[in-house]
């Protein structure tokens, strides 16, 4: 299948004989879910040849112990032409439009388990480029049981944000997701559903309708196969692609136990802003959110103007200060903001003394010196990481 992109860029999805994707189809079927086990003896062997010997019980003791129970399930043929003929496809490492730079804060997690890893591969539906969709995006997660003031609030943030031209990533579930998907449609924008379950299911089924309308214009993306059913610890490991594809994650509306806070740990975890917006005092709804912003793991923000400010680019266009007199460094916040301030003004340092010196566990260090390099803030050589000089 090949399709274009509303920007003119021609998505290639047609290699259904390909060795290296039927691998990647074949592999992520048997893992079912991020493994680093997996993804580490593909770096080092290559994924056809680690397909390959798991179909040839030649693998190493570990892996195929790992995946004894689901190594025959050699489905990947079948699940690409059925995702294929629907309108969607399996996006790997080896693509063009593999979100690359987004995945970058897994491979900064020191304490992570085999599953706390970045996808194995994405199966997506709709004609839009991943890359392209997620590199202006923001998260917006929230409780389920959403008050009609969350509802609000939610529509008001996803819309304003859509029609800037920000890409709205969410769950898809009932509550605060549902409204900023809708939002964002609602005004022409992007929008972008991860799924605890194949992309070939609506869930929840009274979703179908939505779920359809996000394809159309937006991506609807999981980790998991065709035909993989949800399951709770699905939903958490969902959690961390929202916040993976995501600059920034806002929590709408949550309760005092809300999953969403799960989305938000991620979200810090791969050094990315949360913020949160309040609401009454008296609302058990949005205790979740008050309490993120109380113990500082979250800034209060209550419109899209000041979700950009905490999670967009360093400068954005629109901003209503004069460009000549404001810093790149001006729009850094959350860890970005205590990593560079940490970092010498002459010399180099590495990430644990740059942890002592902000205060910052050197896990969410990790993550945030390759985002600040990216912004062109600080630089690494043999010696370590420092800033870049003039800025």
């Amino acid at each position: 299948m090949t399709g274009r992109t509303t920007s003119g860029t021609t998505v290639d999805a047609t290699p259904n004989s390909d060795e290296r994707r039927h691998a990647w189809a074949y592999l992520s079927t048997v893992t079912l879910g991020a493994s680093r086990m997996v993804s580490a003896a593909i770096a080092e062997h290559g994924v056809v040849e680690v397909a390959h010997s798991l179909r040839e019980d030649s693998a190493g003791a570990e892996l195929t112990a790992k995946l004894a129970a689901r190594v025959h399930l050699d489905t990947a043929a079948t699940d690409l032409d059925r995702l294929n003929r629907a309108g969607g496809r399996l996006v790997t490492p080896d693509d063009d439009e593999w979100p690359a730079w987004q995945m970058l804060g897994f491979d900064q997690l020191d304490t992570a388990t085999d599953a706390e890893g970045p996808p194995l591969a994405l199966w997506v539906w709709g004609q839009r480029r991943l890359d392209e969709l997620v590199e202006r995006a923001i998260g917006i997660v929230g409780t389920r049981a959403a008050s009609g003031y969350g509802e609000h609030v939610t529509a008001e943030i996803a819309g304003d944000l859509a029609v800037d031209g920000w890409t709205v990533v969410s769950g898809a579930a009932f509550g605060i997701d549902a409204a900023a998907h809708r939002a964002a449609l609602g005004v022409g924008g992007t929008t972008v559903a991860i799924l605890a379950c194949g992309v070939d299911r609506a869930y929840p089924a009274a979703h179908a309708k939505l779920l359809r309308g996000i394809s159309e214009s937006g991506l609807v993306v999981s980790e998991y196969p065709p035909g993989t059913v949800p399951a709770r610890y699905r939903f958490l490991a969902r959690n961390r692609l929202i916040a993976a594809l995501s600059a920034g994650t806002v929590v709408a509306e949550a309760g005092w136990r809300s999953g969403a806070r799960n989305t938000a740990a991620w979200a810090r975890r791969l050094g990315r802003p949360v913020v949160a917006v309040p609401g009454p005092v008296t609302s058990a709804a949005s205790q979740g959110c008050h309490r993120m912003i109380r113990e500082g793991e979250a800034r209060l923000v209550g419109n899209a103007r000041e979700v950009v400010e905490e999670c967009g680019p360093l400068l954005e266009a629109g901003d209503d200060r004069d460009a000549r007199f404001v810093r790149a460094l001006d729009g850094l916040s959350g860890d970005l903001a205590l990593v560079y301030e940490a970092l010498p003004a002459v010399g180099t340092c590495e990430p644990i003394a740059v942890a002592e010196s902000a205060g910052v566990p050197v896990d969410r260090v990790r993550a945030a010196l390759p985002l600040l390099e990216m912004e062109g803030l600080v630089e690494r050589d043999e010696d370590g990481w420092s800033r870049v000089a003039g800025r």
